[in-house]
């Protein structure tokens, strides 16, 4: 690792740190890494993503995971960093909790050296035991979702130990309509993601249509400064994998109603991860091919209408539980 150290005298929440990385797993960590440290993370982008922005004298600190060529030399001085590291070794899946931790626990203790901050050490990881829930519960839909998704959420109890993540396909200039559809005639308390926050239960987030979000172990949502990538947005397969990634066994994840496959691209290391997967019945799906996909992927552990749904996931939930 190569490192070119400046003065800093500032306190963790009034640094502000840009990442390069070439890989979204490695971009993961970082973001992570650099939140949990309290820092101000400007942006997580890729080599080629600097050529095409330009910063000014407003990033502390630059973690580079990629190549320092000329490029990357003229951005740097351009923003005038305090700190800047480059290389790094391949970050592990957030849910490989003893290795990823050794992993981020390496790199704070390198920021707390060069930075003259001891206390950035200190554990600020969100422990299960912590935790208000036990599970997260994905839910994936598009085209005929929203009665679906209701009639689920209408028969679901809210004093579950769950919290709810939505990825639906929608219009943009709709979204947030899509709450007020879903909250009525139960206690849900839906709405869409502006800002990173925390999973809570009782509460069923929807992930947004022009910007991308990742979860992390801590159980925080967290919205990027990017685009989904694909025809579709959110991008459901997509965000089905990260979660599954992070939360493993502690996942649920329900795919109802919708047009095409979305969702079904990662399904393998989805049970490898020994998350569960569930579907509408298609024969009960306004628009069946989605929910179809998974069946047929053969990975799909359960199949029923949104009340069966709803009902089998209380089952599931008091049995683990129990």
């Amino acid at each position: 690792m190569l490192e070119i150290k400046m003065t800093n005298n500032k306190k963790p929440n009034d640094i502000k740190v840009m990442v390069v990385s070439e890989t979204p797993q490695q971009r993961m960590a970082f973001s992570d890494t650099v939140r949990s440290c309290g820092f101000t993370l400007i942006d997580c982008i890729s080599r080629e993503q600097v050529g095409r922005k330009h910063y000014q004298a407003n990033a502390d600190i630059w973690l580079i995971d990629s190549d320092y060529d000329n490029q990357m030399v003229s951005a740097i001085d351009a923003s005038q960093p305090d700190t800047v590291l480059i290389g790094f070794s391949p970050a592990p899946f957030l849910n490989e909790t003893q290795r990823y931790g050794k992993w981020q626990r390496k790199l704070k203790r390198k920021l707390a050296v060069m930075l003259e901050l001891p206390e950035l050490m200190e554990d600020k990881r969100f422990k299960s035991s912590d935790r208000s829930w036990q599970f997260v519960v994905f839910l994936g839909a598009s085209m005929g979702g929203p009665s679906a998704i209701k009639a689920f959420l209408d028969h679901l109890p809210t004093e579950l130990p769950i919290c709810l993540l939505l990825a639906h396909h929608f219009n943009s200039k709709m979204i947030h309509t899509l709450p007020r559809i879903l909250n009525r005639h139960n206690d849900w308390r839906c709405q869409v993601i502006s800002t990173t926050q925390m999973l809570q239960p009782g509460q069923c987030l929807i992930a947004p249509i022009n910007q991308k979000i990742v979860c992390d172990s801590n159980g925080r949502i967290i919205l990027l400064k990017e685009d989904w990538q694909g025809e579709y947005k959110p991008a459901i397969g997509e965000l089905l994998k990260n979660t599954s990634d992070v939360f493993g066994p502690e996942l649920i994840s329900i795919i109802f109603s919708g047009m095409g496959s979305d969702g079904s691209q990662h399904l393998a290391q989805i049970q490898a991860n020994n998350s569960q997967l569930w579907a509408q019945d298609p024969e009960d799906s306004a628009c069946a091919s989605q929910p179809r996909a998974i069946i047929e992927s053969g990975f799909c552990q359960f199949v029923g209408t949104p009340e069966a749904l709803a009902e089998r996931l209380v089952d599931f939930v008091n049995e683990k539980m129990a």
